[in-house]
């Protein structure tokens, strides 16, 4: 009798072991909207994810944090992933980007965004039966490629000028939920440090005509935390909860008189300022739709309704996800 009950458990784990691994396998996930993967691409393979977006924001927090109205304004936008796989454990990639400004009480304005450049190193690889998860050491390098000095109106800036330097740490992990569907969760930490900023006329920096000098964005972070619920095969439920701190931009120079001035008079004034330090805590709920195990689309919608120092938004987007 004990041997049968000691063969009936050894079955019962043995078919337990079995469900999860099918369902890990028949498990089909596009990912959240924000959290990237932490999982390598297999050699030969390559990833592209477009992302289409729309930033509305009417208000903005100020330094407690105190949210207050402002103008209507929207900021269309698109960001592609672009990976590949150099081995199991090395990819490379970029991610352009376009935006379309639509400010209050100004005229429309396009370009093209900073690009960024990334190198990833899969440190190791999730396994059944092992608690070891998916973790990625990402290099990510953001070069100026877009408009953000001597401009002829403050929303004709799509770019920030500086060479930005990102420093992340990817995780993924899965969990089996007692229905025996699947929890896959991610946890990214970033570090960004940019360049000084040569600046003229103009700018994305609040700087006017006539301003020469430079600017020193601060240095950034980020954590995001997701979420995804496999409440199908084909239906995955996903949130990410994300905050983001960026420390004071200062901005030096000078700026010239409009007109000559009187003869022993300086033809220049000095121009400080800084804008102090801001914090953002954002949601970003998701449904995704695969069709395969290959192909996915998700549409969800960040909220930004927390924060100091910085806008607040609502930015739905849609993005189609495909692997090679």
């Amino acid at each position: 009798m004990r041997g049968a009950i000691a063969a009936c458990a050894l079955l019962c784990l043995s078919r337990a072991v079995l469900a999860q691994e099918e369902s890990r396998a028949d498990a089909w996930w596009t990912g959240p909207m924000l959290a990237a993967n932490a999982a390598s691409l297999p050699q030969g393979h390559a990833l592209i994810e477009p992302y289409l977006f729309d930033v509305i924001s009417n208000a903005s927090f100020d330094t407690n944090g105190e949210r207050h109205a402002t103008p209507a304004q929207q900021a269309l936008g698109s960001l592609t992933y672009l990976l590949y796989g150099l081995t199991d454990r090395i990819g490379v990639g970029m991610l352009p980007r376009l935006q379309y400004n639509i400010p209050a009480g100004a005229s429309n304005s396009a370009g093209i965004g900073d690009l960024t450049l990334q190198g990833s190193w899969g440190l190791t690889h999730f396994q059944d039966g092992r608690r070891i998860p998916d973790l990625s050491l990402v290099i990510q390098e953001t070069l100026p490629t877009g408009r953000y000095e001597r401009l002829s109106q403050p929303s004709d800036g799509i770019g920030a000028g500086a060479y930005t330097t990102s420093f992340a740490l990817y995780t993924q992990d899965y969990f089996w939920l007692p229905n025996g569907r699947i929890l896959r969760a991610r946890l990214d930490v970033t570090y960004s440090v940019s360049s000084r900023v040569e600046v003229q006329g103009l700018s994305v920096y609040g700087t006017g005509a006539g301003f020469s000098g430079h600017a020193q964005p601060g240095d950034s972070f980020s954590a995001d935390a997701a979420a995804e619920y496999s409440a199908t095969r084909n239906w995955v439920l996903a949130l990410d909860v994300i905050y983001q701190h960026s420390n004071a931009t200062r901005v030096d120079g000078n700026v010239a008189a409009s007109v000559p001035p009187p003869s022993g008079l300086p033809p220049l004034t000095a121009y400080h300022s800084t804008s102090g330090s801001a914090d953002s805590i954002g949601f970003a709920p998701a449904v995704e739709y695969n069709f395969t195990s290959a192909v996915g689309v998700l549409l969800g919608v960040r909220i930004i309704e927390i924060g100091r120092n910085t806008a607040a938004s609502i930015t739905p987007a849609v993005a189609l996800n495909m692997v090679f």
